[in-house]
């Protein structure tokens, strides 16, 4: 590991909510014995309806409902629920004097290279490592071969993909290899970070969720948690996640994981961000901790008429001319959503970034998940 190469974090949305989208299928697992313990959690839905979370040990909850309808807009998120589904796969003053030999430049590492970002992996190492090859950011072999560019990952590398703890392996390497080539490779703190924490954390200790009953064990396995990770997790992951930070700014792109205005919760700047975020976590409060994770679930807030007043707030706020972020699908901002029933089992047909709010704001998760593509795109974008 690292130390010190990535340190990076979070806040309250509209208070109108929307109802999570419930068709993400628990994985097999969850109903197989395993050192993840047993119980039954109970949740209250948006419409008041309680529902039983099976965990390993307990009876399969009922039935859930087949295919999803396009999330409706806003800014809210209940994730005791099922969260999105996965589908498929200056002057100078001049003087005579006699010649002189030049100045030395200035040395290559000190200068600024290229900007890139990534949306969200969850998981998928072996796309992750095809992206990067094919923006020339690593060789074959998997090792930094862009010298002094800056590499920004927007969060959520585990869950919902079969290899998280080997993508955050890969980030840790490729973070210190960039800084020796005079570059570097930074990562931003996601949801699923804050879930898996959580789940490593506290375990079953129930959590005041403000609808119903809740735990962080029991939301990791509902939202794609995996039991190999989970049995890879080590100290020095832990304590790599723990440190990230909530949001950073670079050449004016204001850059976070969740389109929601929650940021704004936790300070008037990006350093109290960070910050209040590093507190909390190190306060080890299950309750704080939750408010975190809930907080950073929230989506959607720059989407319809209201998203580019949304997208200014947090610029006002923080500085930059644009937002970049992952955190929702692509297809769920274009209302572009695929089905499990798709004859020829095909995906979404994403081509690059989403730009939207007016141009204010570019969104980076093209959906990996749901056979969509793992973005990895240099900035700035043209509107």
């Amino acid at each position: 590991m690292v130390e010190g190469s990535m340190t990076q974090g979070a806040g309250q949305g509209p208070d109108v909510r929307t109802a999570t989208l419930r068709d993400f299928r628990v994985p097999a697992y969850v109903h197989e014995t395993g050192p993840v313990q047993g119980g039954s959690v109970s949740m209250v839905g948006p419409d008041g309806s309680r529902d039983s979370l099976g965990v390993p040990g307990m009876p399969e909850a009922p039935g859930m409902p087949e295919a999803p309808e396009a999330p409706e807009a806003g800014d809210g998120y209940t994730p005791t629920q099922r969260d999105l589904p996965v589908i498929n796969r200056g002057d100078t003053v001049r003087v005579e004097v006699q010649a002189m030999p030049e100045p030395p430049q200035a040395p290559a590492a000190e200068e600024h290279g290229p900007l890139y970002v990534v949306g969200d992996v969850h998981g998928y190492l072996d796309e992750l490592l095809a992206a990067l090859q094919e923006q020339g950011l690593i060789d074959a072999d998997g090792d930094w071969s862009a010298d002094n560019a800056r590499l920004w990952f927007l969060g959520d590398f585990t869950d919902r993909g079969p290899d998280g703890i080997g993508v955050i392996d890969l980030v840790m390497r490729l973070s210190a290899q960039a800084a020796a080539a005079g570059g570097y490779c930074k990562a931003l703190m996601g949801n699923h970070e804050l879930l898996l924490l959580g789940a490593k954390r506290f375990g079953d200790t129930p959590v005041n969720s403000g609808a119903g009953t809740a735990t962080f064990q029991a939301a990791w396995l509902l939202n794609g948690g995996q039991k190999t990770d989970m049995e890879r997790l080590e100290d020095h992951h832990l304590q790599w996640m723990a440190r990230l930070d909530a949001i950073e700014s670079e050449d004016g792109h204001l850059l976070m994981h969740s389109d929601t205005t929650a940021y704004l919760d936790y300070g008037d700047s990006i350093e109290a961000v960070n910050d209040t975020v590093r507190e909390t976590l190190t306060r080890n409060d299950a309750d704080e901790c939750w408010d975190l994770f809930r907080k950073f679930t929230k989506r959607f807030a720059f989407r319809d008429e209201s998203g580019p007043a949304a997208v200014r707030e947090l610029l006002d706020m923080y500085g930059g001319h644009r937002i970049v972020h992952g955190h929702s699908p692509i297809p769920y901002l274009l209302g572009d959503v695929g089905s499990e029933d798709d004859s020829d089992g095909g995906g979404p047909v994403i081509e690059g970034p989403h730009i939207y709010a007016g141009g204010l704001a570019i969104a980076m998760d093209g959906g990996v998940t749901m056979a969509g593509k793992l973005l990895v795109c240099q900035l700035p974008l043209d509107s």
